[in-house]
């Protein structure tokens, strides 16, 4: 299996090295070549409207949405806001997932946080530990269209993960906590 991390901007190198400690080729992608023969894609956390500017800059947002087309497309974080439908922003978005999103909803960089979360689709019977979960500048998942399955919520109910087919959207960086659990669950949505 091939995956491609979008490498423009953010913590794409934190994602290419779990890909790697699970067994799976990871390419870096600047470019609509890269994005040949993966079989998947994330892209990372980050500055979502320099994310944006850039992928425009380079040509990959037709490239990037025909392949959301067929494959499995997933977003941490600044991520999540370029895979959204809304931003509430003006700025460049792929409009793919049918989520709005509040960029920096927990507050400036001083209110970033961890928490624990349940998430069912991901704790399997041989490991039942919840997921740790690290929330730098996070947005939040403020709404989901009717084919959006909601993965996980805050202890207040706030939505912090979601799918909708083969997309994955997370408001948290599960690449920063060594847990490779979502980037396993990741491989499956192929």
């Amino acid at each position: 299996m091939k995956i491609g991390v979008l490498a423009l901007q953010g913590d794409f190198a934190e994602h290419v090295r779990i890909l790697e400690k699970i067994g799976v080729v990871a390419v870096e992608v600047r470019l609509p070549c890269d994005l040949a023969d993966i079989d998947g894609l994330i892209i990372p956390g980050g500055e979502s409207t320099t994310i944006g500017k850039l992928a425009v800059r380079f040509g990959l947002m037709e490239p990037i949405r025909r392949l959301a087309s067929a494959k499995p497309v997933w977003g941490t974080c600044a991520g999540a806001i370029f895979l959204a439908r809304d931003s509430g922003y003006p700025q460049p978005v792929l409009g793919l997932m049918d989520i709005c999103v509040r960029r920096n909803a927990f507050g400036r960089q001083a209110e970033s946080f961890e928490t624990d979360l349940e998430i069912p689709e991901i704790v399997t019977a041989d490991d039942s530990r919840r997921v740790h979960a690290v929330f730098i500048r996070a947005p939040l998942i403020e709404s989901v269209g009717a084919d959006v399955n909601v993965l996980a919520r805050l202890s207040d109910g706030r939505i912090v993960a979601a799918r909708q087919c083969n997309l994955l959207a997370t408001s948290f960086h599960p690449e920063l906590t060594g847990d490779d659990r979502f980037h396993r669950y990741f491989l499956t949505l192929g």
